[in-house]
């Protein structure tokens, strides 16, 4: 039956499952987990009992995993609630369909929905069928370890940050567990020790050998964990999350989750959550939140090209590299003070208003040049409060009009189009701007084709384009979809066109709950397209529908809804954007604008703290410290621990009129052990053969102790000896070879090297030890009570005859 195997393998996909826990909010999945496990067990166990074969097993745990999925998720429809039926097969297959779907909506954490909770215990038993017919049946351990890595591929494929190292060492002792087990038994197959007479020669001693393995496996385990979390490249955010990403003249990849990914999510939560809230001091309404600038189209998705960190990109008590192409429109400087809920996770880019000119934020935060990202390498804006000060461009619609022409490199880079475009994609982009005198004209018309004259529709429901074949469908066919197809589809026909576009994801202003105050919630996850305009540099656009049909706070921005000019007529503009501040005013005016802004908003407008943006303490690296230090200091006060109550049980303690006095002989056994443990401590050789009087001399011998010393090592040794072989006789007093101990400690600290001294105290050789023993007893009690049950099982379940 191998009880003693199925149980380790029972084990060790259950810690394998512990590498689940941030997809899920709540401990529920684990306890289903755990049940699956069981099951598959007991499934183990009795196919191997009636000895079917190894592929019946596989079936057999498989089987017990149907019945376990059956009675815990649809009991109601099967028969006596374990047994199934056609039903609850339906059943089953709709809650996995619905899982999928809501894992597809929600972000992780998940919410413990049924459909998506199937899904996880399902694949929990999958995994422990796979290990105990590895491991078990078909006694192979070592390939037991791939399925219980694939639970740690899912989290990794679905969130941004690695598993907990705390969560992999649970799983790689499980995993090392499963191998010590299967190696005892492999090797106890050979038969039990024979007993040899005492003048044979002494067996050998594998227990330096199994030290050796323990010791390997637990270097290997702390390699894998500690390596890739110093290692730049390896992982982003490094020991303790403080990466190195960029130390002086080193260079590191940002890397993140598809951004497009996370926003249909954010759109279909079913729960509208607060994402952050912020104070403006716009006069108008606020602009976009932008968090990313996706600059690159591979023919199917939009994305940012690598982003490569160095230290000069970190953000400081200065200003932020000037916009491209701002230079010939008014501008006016906006502070907006945004404070992220701490609930948010994962959310390493600031959403800031464009183009920000000053960040005031703790942390190590850096800025993308470009693009005028700013973003982490470790640091996460939930729970944050920071502000910011952005350079707001207002064009009017006859500067968008007259715009410069672009720079050769910028517009090779943002006009780039794939060659397997479709053909009607390219024609499209023709059609609907015909007649347009200029590139402005071309980008409105485009604008009001998507939500006006097009016949599109808003629709959640629409699943974004994976290929170009579904940007065609979209643009032609159905004409339903979210932001994310309106924005892709008129950056993509802008550059059909020759006009540099991109495309923005962040918030939509959200809603105003006070004078000045708004609030952002997950429906107001928005993706925008900006073009270029030499002149007013990147300009927003808004070709998704708005209001009750639309994305609800989406906004159409005033410079966009001109009439627009064509060869054949003359131009007629709504142009409500008066200019407020030139370019040659708007720094000069900043300060004392700035000054009223921060009079209005309060105290702490201008401020995060009292902290400028890189000066936030390396909380990371003090608790690693503080861990450190206290791992360093457990064996010393372990020691002193193991002083104190060894003394303390041969005090004297009251009780009666005269009070009770100690054990005299007990007191001599407290102080031969403890100075057997200074002595040990200091390196010295020690011989458990040796009798008292025989350790006193060779000690006095190793030493070179003045005449206190040696009357006090002769007490100690004498009253040992009287203790072991003549209790009845009159004993030294406690107190007295308590300070003979003393006495001795000393000597020794004193005759022996500094380095011998410092590792004495530092690290104990005889606290060691005891740990040592203790966890030999503990390994041993395991052992033997699982040797127990699997012989207390042989006796419940005789084997059949053959």
């Amino acid at each position: 039956m191998r009880l003693r195997m199925t149980i380790m393998a029972a084990l060790a996909a259950l810690a394998g499952s512990v590498a689940l826990y941030p997809l899920f909010s709540g401990r529920g999945w684990f306890w289903s987990g755990l049940g699956a496990v069981a099951v598959v067990a007991a499934a183990g166990l009795l196919t191997r009992h009636f000895r079917w074969p190894a592929v019946f097993g596989a079936v057999g745990g498989l089987a017990a995993l149907h019945l376990y999925l059956t009675a815990r998720f649809t009991a109601s429809e099967a028969f006596l609630g374990v047994v199934p039926t056609p039903e609850s097969l339906r059943r089953l297959g709709d809650l996995m369909r619905e899982g999928w779907d809501a894992a597809n909506q929600y972000a992780a954490p998940v919410p413990p929905v049924p459909g998506i909770m199937l899904l996880a215990v399902a694949g929990i038993g999958l995994v422990a069928v796979l290990v105990d017919l590895l491991a078990v049946r078909l006694r192979r351990a070592a390939p037991a370890g791939l399925p219980l890595l694939a639970m740690y591929s899912v989290p990794a494929a679905v969130r941004e940050d690695s598993v907990s190292w705390v969560a992999f060492g649970v799983g790689a002792l499980g995993y090392l567990a499963l191998l010590a087990a299967d190696n005892h038994e492999q090797v106890g197959g050979w038969g039990h020790v024979v007993f040899r007479s005492p003048n044979a020669p002494a067996r050998p001693d594998t227990g330096a050998m199994a030290a050796a393995g323990r010791r390997i496996g637990v270097a290997a385990v702390a390699v894998a964990v500690l390596v890739p979390a110093v290692t730049p490249g390896i992982h982003s955010r490094g020991m303790f999350g403080m990466g190195s990403g960029g130390g002086r003249g080193g260079t590191q990849t940002v890397t993140t989750p598809d951004p497009l990914v996370s926003l249909k999510r954010e759109l279909t939560r079913p729960d509208d959550l607060l994402v952050l809230r912020y104070r403006s001091d716009d006069s108008d309404r606020p602009d976009y939140l932008r968090l990313y600038s996706l600059d690159r189209f591979d023919g199917d998705r939009w994305t940012y090209s690598s982003l490569q960190s160095t230290a000069r990109d970190r953000l400081s008590d200065r200003r932020l590299p000037e916009p491209p192409g701002l230079s010939a429109v008014p501008t006016r400087q906006v502070t907006t003070r945004i404070t992220v809920r701490r609930q948010v996770r994962n959310l390493s880019f600031l959403p800031a208003p464009y183009a920000p000119s000053r960040v005031s934020i703790e942390g190590d935060w850096r800025v993308h040049v470009p693009s005028l990202m700013i973003y982490s390498l470790r640091d996460s804006a939930g729970g944050r409060s920071y502000t910011v000060t952005s350079t707001r461009a207002r064009p009017t619609a006859s500067q968008l009009r007259v715009a410069g022409r672009t720079p050769t490199d910028l517009y090779n880079r943002y006009t780039f189009v794939p060659d397997r475009i479709p053909r009607e994609v390219r024609r499209l982009a023709h059609e609907v701007t015909a007649g347009a005198a200029t590139a402005y004209d071309q980008a409105v018309m485009l604008q009001r084709w998507f939500t006006q004259n097009g016949g599109f529709q808003y629709d959640l429901t629409a699943q974004p384009p994976q290929r170009g074949s579904d940007l065609v469908d979209f643009l032609i066919n159905n004409k339903r979809g979210y932001c994310e197809q309106f924005a892709a589809s008129m950056a993509l026909l802008a550059r059909v066109l020759g006009i540099p576009a991109r495309v923005a994801m962040g918030y939509t202003p959200g809603t105003q709950v006070t004078p000045g105050v708004w609030e952002v919630r997950t429906r107001d996850a928005h993706a925008w397209p900006e073009l270029y305009f030499e002149g007013a540099g990147w300009v927003r656009f808004e070709p998704t529908p708005s209001g009750a049909a639309g994305q609800g706070t989406a906004a159409t921005p005033d410079y966009s809804e001109p009439t627009v000019s064509s060869n054949a007529g003359s131009t007629q503009e709504q142009d409500t954007s008066a200019p407020e501040t030139s370019p040659e005013t708007s720094d000069s005016a900043s300060p004392s604008a700035t000054a009223r802004r921060q009079d209005d908003l309060g105290a702490d407008a201008g401020t995060d703290g009292g902290q400028s943006g890189g000066g936030g303490a390396p909380i990371g690296w003090i608790v690693g410290v503080l861990l450190a230090l206290l791992l360093l200091a457990a064996p010393m006060a372990a020691r002193h621990v193991t002083r104190r109550v060894r003394w303390a049980s041969v005090a004297p303690r009251s009780g009666g009129a005269g009070g009770a006095s100690p054990d005299p002989g007990e007191a001599a056994h407290t102080a031969w052990r403890e100075m057997r443990a200074d002595a040990l401590d200091h390196g010295l050789e020690w011989r458990p053969s040796d009798t008292p009087r025989a350790a006193a001399r060779r000690l006095g011998e190793l030493l070179e102790l003045d005449a206190p010393a040696t009357q006090a090592l002769g007490r100690i040794a004498h009253a040992e000896e009287l203790a072991r072989y003549a209790p009845s006789r009159p004993q030294t007093p406690p107190e007295t070879l308590r300070a003979d101990v003393r006495t001795v400690r000393e000597a020794i600290a004193a005759s022996v090297g500094r380095r011998a001294r410092l590792r004495a105290r530092l690290l104990p050789a005889s606290t060691m030890g005891s740990v040592r023993s203790v966890s030999r007893a503990a390994g041993g009690r395991l052992a033997d009570a699982v040797s127990r049950a699997e012989a207390l099982t042989r006796r419940l379940l005789p084997r059949r005859p053959r």
